[in-house]
């Protein structure tokens, strides 16, 4: 009988707000593509700190996926992209060569109290397009297939799963569903990926009766049998799938490589002043010092 083949506990940190990362973790590294995963909230905000913004800062050689359960957002990037994101969206940034942007509470949020909690993902770019031109998308909740099925919600956010197709242009195989069940709703795991994971974000599930729950995140056997699990209780979810990644990432601050010699020239681009900056913004986060 199949269940977890490992449960991953969150790693609990305050950027100015509560942060869970779940990826990477010593037990695992990826879930295919994904290579970070940080569960943000929720948190409340006032108007008066504003050390809680997350200030301009670079990436280079992944894409980052954000998406909220509540609360909203404004993406500001070096393209010129202003964009405001809100629960059951999708924004997606290629980093490619190089990319900056700021990400901050809207003062409507702030002044109306309202907690700003969702999941932030980044993705590795395939191994050809990590020095691609840096692009923007932003996918509204209406053009993300959304569907009940068996006492669950299934959002489909990104890749082929169940049927259905998401529009969320990553250019590489991922699957990426956030799925909210009804206690004793059931739901059969989509098979085809090597690698799969589930982050519970709230509840309670089980899988051939061992539980995993809230804030754990499930890596899945690799299997090609189906793979049923239920809701113990009220819960959301997010469902992770891909292929095994095409090459070895190193992972420096914000920076995404298969070379090292890129991730020092990032390094030194940044601190130098060499990455284009997000228009109308003058703060930026500076470059960590290396214990």
């Amino acid at each position: 009988m199949h269940t977890w083949s490992e449960r991953i506990s969150a790693k609990i940190s305050d950027i100015g707000f509560p942060v869970r990362r779940l990826l990477p973790s010593r037990s695992a590294r990826h879930i295919g593509p994904f290579i970070f995963l940080d569960h943000m909230g929720p948190a409340h905000f006032n108007l008066t700190v504003r050390d809680n913004d997350v200030r301009p800062h670079p990436h280079i050689g992944l894409a980052t996926l954000t998406y909220l359960f509540s609360g909203a957002l404004m993406h500001r990037d070096s393209l010129g992209s202003v964009q405001r994101i809100e629960p059951g969206a999708a924004n997606l940034m290629l980093a490619g060569r190089g990319i900056v942007h700021s990400e901050r509470i809207p003062d409507d949020i702030r002044s109306n109290g309202m907690a700003v909690e969702g999941l932030q993902l980044w993705l590795a770019l395939p191994v050809e397009l990590e020095e691609s031109a840096p692009a923007f998308m932003h996918y509204g909740s209406n053009e993300l297939p959304t569907w009940q099925q068996d006492g669950s919600r299934i959002q489909l956010v990104l890749g082929s799963a169940w049927g259905r197709n998401s529009p969320v242009a990553f250019p590489g195989e991922a699957l990426y569903a956030v799925v909210e069940m009804a206690a004793g709703a059931t739901l059969e795991i989509p098979t085809g990926f090597a690698e799969r994971g589930i982050y519970l974000a709230s509840g309670s599930i089980s899988l051939a009766g061992e539980t995993l729950q809230a804030g754990e995140l499930g890596l899945l056997p690799a299997t090609t049998a189906p793979l049923l699990f239920k809701a113990e209780q009220a819960s959301r979810l997010a469902l992770l799938a891909g292929p095994t990644p095409d090459a070895h990432r190193i992972l420096d601050w914000n920076f995404v490589s298969t070379r090292l010699e890129r991730i020092r020239q990032a390094r030194d681009d940044w601190q130098q002043g060499r990455f284009a900056p997000v228009p109308g913004e003058t703060e930026f986060i500076p470059l960590p010092t290396r214990g």
